[in-house]
């Protein structure tokens, strides 16, 4: 035993306690086998580290069946390295569970930063809700996953930013680090933050209709059936962000054209939305002045504002009819016309409505 097994030593004169250690994988475990007094190896108990344990769990029939059929102690430790070996090759079937530290380590983390900002953790505490409030009362709240490796490897993190969000991890980090990391990404957005949140209060924001906090775009009312989405760089919110217009040409081409040609008017010492009406000489509806079912006009044909998830996002160029449809209606509408001709991706046809010339480009999509 002694030259196969040297890290594995004998407790007693009998023989029958042996307490140490098997390497598999440039890696030492502790284990402890117990022998009967009759020292039948099939008779006896073996105590394992809780790694070990865990490791071999799924494979605890095996190790009883060595136990039975190993002719003496030193044939069985061959057996248990191989399987050993085999466990730690498939490490997809091992449950991770934590070590006896994990949940001390963990519970003193939570008493360091404060119960008051723990919102949520589940039963086995691998996951955590933290609430984080930042310098201007916004309230956000930051998800942590924790693996059975707690505080060696670093937690899974989701809190809620237009950018990925990731955390700088040492052995000696903690729930601290996380919460304070998570903060200070949270003050880097408030520019943005302040720029959205004031044309939520102000404008009419038809999509989305609920923003989270990672939304970067805004689908702002102009007038009935008109409409801009700008798109801000969560990183430079001040700059003049991607812009589009929906609605008919002749109400959508003089604010490109007022767009285009007041660029230089853009200020990023101004906000947002003041830039938005001076470039596009022009004041958004306000909230005090119309009713949001003023802007969501019904598609002409399936006479819904939904289908899925799109709204009518195409208009009759007509100035006496401006009827607004569903791309996907529409193409079904024109495509059902004999009248009707494509070239590429444009079809030309008549408005249901009025009948005069309407076209309809499709865009990366498919019906």
């Amino acid at each position: 035993m002694l030259s196969q097994w040297p890290l594995l030593l004998p407790q007693d004169v009998q023989g029958r306690v042996y307490d140490g250690f098997i390497s598999a994988q440039d890696k030492d475990f502790r284990l402890r086998v117990i022998l009967p007094a009759d020292l039948q190896l099939r008779n006896a108990r073996l105590e394992c580290s809780w790694q070990l344990t865990k490791i071999l769990h799924g494979y605890q029939h095996v190790v009883k069946q060595r136990l039975q059929h190993s002719s003496d102690l030193a044939s069985f430790m061959v057996e248990l390295k191989s399987i050993l070996d085999a466990a730690l090759k498939n490490p997809n079937l091992i449950e991770a569970s934590p070590a006896p530290h994990y949940y001390s380590g963990l519970v003193k983390d939570i008493d360091s930063l404060g119960w008051a900002k723990l919102l949520f953790v589940d039963n086995e505490f691998s996951t955590l809700k933290l609430k984080i409030e930042d310098s201007t009362a916004r309230e956000h709240v930051i998800t942590v996953k924790l693996g059975a490796r707690y505080p060696y490897k670093a937690p899974e993190c989701c809190i809620d930013l237009p950018v990925p969000f990731s955390v700088s991890w040492t052995p000696q980090s903690n729930l601290q680090d996380v919460y304070n990391q998570a903060s200070s990404a949270l003050e880097s957005f408030k520019i943005f933050w302040d720029a959205l949140d004031e044309i939520d209060k102000k404008t009419w924001v038809l999509e989305p209709e609920r923003p989270s906090r990672s939304a970067t775009m805004r689908r702002i009312a102009i007038g009935n059936n008109v409409s801009i989405t700008i798109d801000v760089d969560p990183r430079h919110p001040t700059m003049l962000p991607d812009c589009y217009f929906l609605g008919a040409d002749h109400v959508v081409q003089p604010l490109k054209e007022k767009l285009n040609s007041n660029m230089h008017l853009w200020d990023p010492e101004a906000g947002l939305l003041q830039n938005l009406k001076d470039v596009l000489e022009t004041e958004f509806p306000s909230r005090t002045d119309f009713e949001k079912s003023d802007f969501r006009m019904e598609c002409g044909i399936c006479y819904a504002y939904r289908l899925d998830s799109a709204i009518p996002d195409q208009v009759c160029d007509d100035p006496h009819c401006g009827h607004p449809f569903h791309q996907a209606c529409l193409y079904e509408w024109l495509n059902s016309l004999p009248s009707s001709r494509q070239s590429f991706n444009i079809i030309y046809g008549e408005c249901p409505y009025c009948s005069k010339p309407i076209t309809l480009k499709l865009i990366n999509k498919t019906f």
